[in-house]
């Protein structure tokens, strides 16, 4: 059957509509329940969420668009992305002209970010402009109609929506992936009484391929598709808050925020090319922090240099215990005073693991 002309001009017009505010991929899904929900809670019940505790708490809510926005009849899924736009090896990248000389390291340790925390907080850069397509999306559904929006904020499984909506398929590492944009993008979502013509989602392209598999420094992709939260660096670095268990540290490296590993190595970001949105908010050019700096951090500092990044997630004493890790595997004597000192810190679990990292480097001396 032929789609309706009027939802053809609606979804035409959202289209429009984003792209103008900067968003680089918009589709379209029912808001029926998922059909990813056994799955999900087959993967609640195993434990791998961790210490995630509110993703098990809504998980009926999440599985359920309809239960977010009761009459909602379309999900429309919206990616941005965050693909670098100089060069793929970050470890190689050049600083730009003008960049604040917080960026240079003095002390010679640095800690890698993840590229996606290189910007500034996307929820308020894509939220902004994601408040501006609800009220559109109500406008052209007319007089009852509801909208609300969410960029990784809301009780929705927004990967899910976005897979079916045909963004992308999902990877074996479980993020989702796009031909254009590789797995280096944004996703946000408005769930909308206003019925509209679902578009089709695209098949899995994996094919053979597990190099996010074996790439894992912690093997915390334990099959195909299944992500076990609590291995995982970006969990362990931004997510948990406690004392990081001690045989996963010294796989940690140097990362002191995230993860790109499983996503660096996807043969799908070859083809991946930058979108304009982000790239005006980037704070960091080679997400590289001087370690040293990190550890003499004070609250007033780390507001002032992360409050407006994602790195503030992980708060001022998540930030030290893993910087403390990074230098117990890549430190010498230089960085022992900074970390003896920090092993009187008031913060127990900051303390534990500084002289964790105190003991690592002694013992490599």
């Amino acid at each position: 059957m032929a789609p309706d002309t009027t939802t053809t001009n609606i979804k035409a017009a959202v289209r429009r509509c984003a792209a103008e505010l900067g968003f680089d991929l918009c589709a379209f899904t029912t808001a029926d329940v998922l059909e990813s929900a056994p799955h999900f809670l087959r993967w609640l019940a195993e434990g791998n969420q961790g210490e995630m505790a509110y993703l098990a708490r809504s998980a009926q809510r999440r599985l359920d668009p309809r239960s977010v926005l009761p009459g909602a009849r379309t999900a429309i899924a919206f990616a941005v992305s965050y693909a670098d736009e100089l060069l793929p090896n970050t470890a190689l990248a050049v600083p730009e002209q003008g960049r604040p000389a917080s960026e240079s390291c003095e002390s010679g340790f640095t800690g890698l970010v993840a590229r996606y925390a290189r910007f500034e907080d996307y929820h308020a850069v894509i939220g902004k402009r994601l408040e501006v397509l609800v009220d559109f999306v109500s406008k052209l559904g007319g007089a009852g109609t509801e909208s609300i929006g969410h960029v990784d904020s809301g009780p929705v499984l927004e990967r899910d929506l976005a897979r079916r909506a045909g963004l992308g398929f999902v990877g074996k590492h479980t993020n989702l992936i796009n031909r254009m944009f590789g797995n280096w993008f944004f996703i946000a979502e408005i769930i909308t009484t206003v019925e509209m013509e679902p578009d089709r989602p695209e098949s899995n392209r994996c094919g053979t391929c597990r190099r996010c598999i074996d790439a894992c420094p912690t093997g915390a992709i334990a099959a195909p598709f299944r992500l076990d939260a609590r291995r995982c660096i970006s969990y362990l670095t931004i997510e948990f808050r406690g004392s990081i268990p001690a045989e996963l540290r010294p796989l940690m490296g140097d990362k002191i925020f995230g993860c790109d590993v499983c996503l660096e190595v996807c043969p799908w970001n070859r083809l991946a090319k930058s979108g304009g949105l982000m790239s005006r908010h980037r704070w960091s050019t080679n997400g590289r922090l001087d370690l040293i700096e990190v550890l003499r951090l004070d609250e007033s500092g780390f507001r002032a240099r992360f409050g407006n990044t994602p790195i503030a997630r992980a708060k001022l004493a998540g930030l030290k215990r893993n910087a403390c890790v990074a230098l117990g595997n890549t430190g010498d004597a230089r960085a022992l005073p900074a970390l003896e000192k920090l092993i009187m810190d008031s913060n127990a679990v900051v303390s534990e693991h500084a002289r964790w990292a105190v003991e690592r480097i002694r013992q490599r001396m």
